[in-house]
């Protein structure tokens, strides 16, 4: 029995279910033996405490494991974007150190493909989970993951070790960097994971206790820290699992009332997505089962959130924060109604301050950069970074997400701004550093610049101003060739989805792109800046 789950199980018993996904239904009991019997297997292929483990893994019960696994056996999950392409998972490879790959069959050819450019001369483990090829065929040099786990025993395991999540988030410099909180570090004993998930239960609004069972929906995918969260800390307070790899607003009210779903997290272009259903199909949802909503990694437009607390209730919760600092501040939608674009207040045990140029704490009402400290003490790193990481901090032991707001008289948070370029397109955060490096190597682009403008469904969408070479003359096929040229350097969501042509991009006398330039017409009529 596994020290996480094991208080789960006195809870709920063997044979409850645990995690629901697309495949079918894993019991606590079957989950627990299975994690066993994974963390042995990955011990047997070479893995010590502190190595890492790269998993391209959908919302299915194999990445639950993978991650419980960890936990316990000492190892940094590194969590993987299922839409990247083989040059971006070889970079996570060689910068992580990866000891262990996991990949679903789906994402083979990617993978495979990865580690013919990757370096990782300490990787010693590759596991398939396979859906449709037989256990005997294909594979290209990876070994069947349910029979590494079969292979080995389920008795308890000896001197388990905690590990904990390490998510890429990506960066100004062109490349993800790997987020390390001190909360989830390697080495210890692994129920300081308990801990922590019960300690956020009541944020997550699952009590750990009989009387209150929950059944938490993920429609988000899991290699996203928000929706790794709201899947793994439910799980280990006691709460069922429903995976949903991909979402579909009618999907998601279906799973809803076939599952009596208590909790989910929901980003705003879901919420979106779910407003745009037929008003017939939306009236015969029942979603009463519902407990608590919470919504966030991206700004939401007050007539979208309005229109949710009025066909759920007051469930809706909003939370600001980021894979860096986890959550920051808490706002329910009763305050919100009150103070309309407000994140909410901090969080008991964090200290947020606002930061004016001059070094400064600004009073109420006065914006400036939004830094923030834990009162318990942990702290963030970015992996093989150290001058990322030393920008992010300041005296006093606070780091910052690089987000501009102010605080009320009464406390409340508000965004106003992005100190950095970051779009956030349907809660994904993507840097335009990481696309103007790919475009900068197109033989037609003499100079780039790429932003986020306003888009109604995803809150912001990819665009690219570009400058072209002498002698290049902007057509249809030269966007085509443009956009081809993104889909094998970049993964789908960061390509550009509009495009502007100018002779020269606006440009500082120290030769700094001024971006804000190109940007702001863009956003000169809209009642938002993020």
């Amino acid at each position: 029995m596994t020290a996480v789950l094991a208080p789960v199980l006195a809870l709920r018993g063997e044979t409850a279910p645990a995690v629901i996904d697309e495949r079918g239904v894993t019991s606590w009991g079957a989950l627990d033996e299975r994690v066993t019997r994974l963390v042995r297997a990955l011990r047997a292929r070479g893995l010590e405490v502190g190595d890492t483990v790269v998993a391209m893994l959908g919302n299915q019960v194999e990445l639950v494991e993978v991650s419980l696994a960890c936990a316990h056996g000492g190892w940094a999950l590194v969590p993987v974007n299922w839409h990247w392409v083989a040059r971006e998972l070889a970079y996570v490879l060689d910068d992580a150190g990866a000891a262990a790959l996991i990949v679903d069959e789906r994402w083979l050819p990617v993978a495979v493909d990865a580690l013919a450019q990757a370096e990782v001369p300490g990787l010693r483990a590759r596991l398939l989970v396979r859906r449709e090829l037989a256990r005997d065929e294909g594979g290209e040099g990876f070994e069947d993951l349910d029979g590494a786990i079969a292979e080995e025993r389920s008795a308890e395991l000896e001197d388990p070790q905690r590990g904990g999540p390490m998510f890429y988030t990506s960066g100004t410099t062109g490349w993800p960097k790997g987020v390390r909180s001190t909360l989830t570090a390697t080495g210890g004993p692994p129920e300081v994971l308990t801990l922590i998930a019960h300690s956020m239960a009541p944020t997550l609004g699952v009590p750990v206790d009989e009387a209150h069972e929950r059944v938490q929906l993920v429609c988000g995918p899991m290699y996203h820290s928000a929706q790794w969260v709201f899947a793994i800390a439910p799980l280990v307070c006691g709460a069922t699992l429903v995976l949903q790899q991909r979402f579909d607003a009618a999907a998601v009210l279906d799973a809803i009332e076939r599952h009596g779903v208590t909790n989910t997290h929901l980003v705003p272009t879901q919420f979106v997505r779910l407003l745009d259903l037929p008003e017939e199909v939306r009236a015969a949802a029942d979603t009463s089962s519902l407990v608590q909503v919470m919504h966030g990694a991206a700004p939401c437009a007050p007539a979208v959130k309005r229109a949710m607390v009025e066909w759920w209730g007051p469930k809706i919760t909003e939370y600001y924060g980021g894979t860096e600092g986890g959550f920051l501040s808490l706002i329910t939608a009763s305050e919100w109604l009150e103070r309309p674009g407000s994140v909410g207040k901090p969080l008991e045990v964090v200290e947020v301050a606002i930061i004016g140029p001059d070094g400064e704490r600004q009073p109420p009402g006065e914006p400036g950069e939004i830094w923030f400290r834990s009162l318990l003490g942990s702290d963030f790193e970015y992996h093989n970074a150290p001058d990322k990481t030393a920008s992010a901090h300041r005296e006093g032991g606070f780091g910052t997400l690089g987000d501009v707001g102010y605080l009320d008289v009464d406390g409340y948070l508000f965004l106003s701004d992005r100190k950095i370029d970051m779009v956030v397109s349907g809660g994904v955060n993507i840097y335009p550093a990481e696309v103007e490096h790919a475009l900068a190597e197109h033989a037609a682009i003499a100079d780039v610049a790429v932003f986020g403008v306003p888009n109604d469904e995803m809150g912001e969408s990819v665009h690219a101003a570009v400058a072209l070479r002498s002698g290049v003359a902007w057509s249809d096929d030269l966007q085509a060739e443009l956009d081809a040229f993104c889909r094998d350097r970049l993964a789908g969501y960061k390509r550009p989805r509009s495009w502007e042509v100018h002779d020269e991009l606006p440009r500082s006398e120290a030769g700094k792109l001024t971006k804000r330039v190109l940007r702001d017409p863009w956003w000169a009529d809209v009642d938002r800046t993020i």
